[in-house]
C-alpha cells in the first residue's frame, strides 16, 4: 500500500514539472528628454550655450544704431533720424516764425520724445513731445508707462496737431516764459532752461537736446528764419588735436560724439576706427583722443 502510494506521488510530480509558462519579457524604457551640452572644469559644471557669429553687416547695423530714450526707448538708424528731420523741418521753421521758439530745439525734443517717429507714444497716439494731459485737457488720451505706471498722455488726429499743441503748450505757461528771453540761436540756453522749468526729469535731457542738434546741424534752420548765414557745426573746429610720433591725426571727443558720427566724419569704417585704437568696445569718453587719419 505504502508503495502504491509512492507511486502516485512519483507520477504527479512528473507531470507537474512538464506545464509550461508564459516567458515575461521586460526592456528597460528609452529616455526621451533632451539632454544640454555640459563642460565640465574642475568642480564646477558649466552649460555650453551654441553661439551664433554676427555677420559683418550685423554688427556695422548695430553700431550705426543708437538708442533713444525718453517716454519709450527706441533703437533707431541715423537714417531714420535724418528722414525725420526732413519731414518735420519745414513746421518746426513755421512755428519758429509763429511762437519764437527755435526750431533747433523743436526738432531736437522731437527726436528725443519720438524716437525719431518711432516711439511707441508716437506710433499709438501722433504724439511727438512726451506732452501728458495735465489739467484742463478735453481731448483724447492713451495711458502710458512713464515716471509713473500708466500714465495720461494727449492724443492727437496727426502729427502736425502735436507739434501746434507743443508751440501751444510752451508759450502758454508761465515756467517757460524766461526762455523767450533768451536769443533764437541760443539752443543750450533752451535746452538747459526746458530742464530747469520742468520739461523732462531726466538730469541729462539738456546734453541730449544739445547733442542732437550738434550732431544734425539743426541750426541751419534756426539761420533760414532768421535769414542768416550758417556755419556747420562740423566746420566750426576741426577738433584735430594734434599729431602723435608717426605724425597721425587725432582727435579729442566731445560731447555728444559715437564712434559712427567720428568715423562718417572722417571717412571710416566703425571697425576700423575701432582697430587703429585699439578699441574692444564702442564706448568713449570725452576728451579721449582718437587716431583718425
Amino acid at each position: 500500500m505504502f508503495k502504491k502510494i509512492l507511486l502516485i506521488l512519483t507520477l504527479f510530480t512528473l507531470l507537474s514539472c512538464n506545464v509550461t509558462k508564459p516567458v515575461i519579457v521586460t526592456k528597460k524604457a528609452t529616455p526621451t528628454s533632451s539632454k544640454k551640452v555640459v563642460a565640465r572644469s574642475g568642480k564646477k559644471t558649466n552649460v555650453v550655450k551654441p553661439t551664433l557669429k554676427k555677420s559683418s553687416t550685423q554688427e556695422q547695423a548695430e553700431e550705426e544704431n543708437e538708442v533713444i530714450e525718453s517716454t519709450s526707448v527706441t533703437y533707431v538708424g541715423t537714417d531714420v533720424i535724418g528722414k525725420y528731420i526732413s519731414q518735420y523741418k519745414d513746421i518746426a521753421m513755421s512755428n519758429m516764425r509763429i511762437y519764437g521758439i527755435p526750431a533747433s530745439i523743436i526738432l531736437a525734443q522731437g527726436i528725443l520724445e519720438s524716437g525719431a517717429g518711432r516711439g511707441d507714444l508716437c506710433i499709438r497716439a501722433n504724439n511727438h513731445f512726451g506732452i501728458k494731459c495735465h489739467e484742463g485737457w478735453t481731448g483724447e488720451s492713451v495711458r502710458h508707462d512713464d515716471d509713473s505706471s500708466q500714465e495720461c498722455f494727449r492724443k492727437y488726429d496727426e502729427p502736425a496737431e502735436s507739434f501746434n499743441d507743443h508751440a501751444l503748450f510752451l508759450t502758454g505757461r508761465s515756467r517757460y516764459s524766461s526762455l523767450f528771453n533768451l536769443a533764437k540761436e541760443d539752443y543750450k540756453g533752451w535746452a538747459r532752461g526746458l530742464r530747469r522749468a520742468g520739461y523732462a526729469t531726466d538730469p541729462k535731457y539738456p546734453d541730449k537736446l544739445i547733442s542732437y542738434i550738434e550732431r544734425y546741424n539743426l541750426g541751419q534752420y534756426d539761420a533760414l528764419v532768421m535769414g542768416r548765414d550758417y556755419t556747420p557745426f562740423e566746420k566750426q573746429d576741426t577738433r584735430i588735436a594734434a599729431l602723435d610720433s608717426q605724425n597721425r591725426s587725432l582727435y579729442e571727443v566731445q560731447k555728444g560724439d559715437t564712434l559712427y558720427s567720428i568715423s562718417k566724419k572722417y571717412n571710416l569704417l566703425v571697425t576700423d576706427l575701432k582697430q587703429i585704437n585699439n578699441l574692444s568696445a564702442n564706448t568713449i569718453s570725452i576728451g579721449q583722443k582718437l587716431i583718425v587719419k
